[in-house]
């Protein structure tokens, strides 16, 4: 039942996607049509947000994950053996 409920919303959430764009798109153009430039621009900012967080998050964990593990090697050594 969850497999048939997990495929069933896969192919739901496109077509989800694809209203919510049209939705904005047509509200920009009728914001942008009548001079009014503010909602495009905030949206567009938004829209880039959204878009750089996540390489960004997974830019600090790896450099976190780098930084530890460095630390890590020079306390234990490259074999394995603690440093005398």
């Amino acid at each position: 039942m969850k497999k048939i409920i997990l495929i069933s919303l896969s192919f739901l959430i496109p077509f989800l996607n694809w209203a919510q764009c049209a939705m904005c798109r047509t509200q920009i153009k009728n914001n942008v049509s009548h001079g009014e430039t503010e909602l495009a621009a905030g949206l567009n900012t938004g829209i880039l947000f959204l878009f750089f967080t996540p390489y960004i998050a997974v830019g600090v964990v790896a450099f976190l994950w780098f930084r530890y593990s460095k630390k890590h090697e020079r306390k234990i050594g490259f074999i394995g053996h603690p440093k005398r």
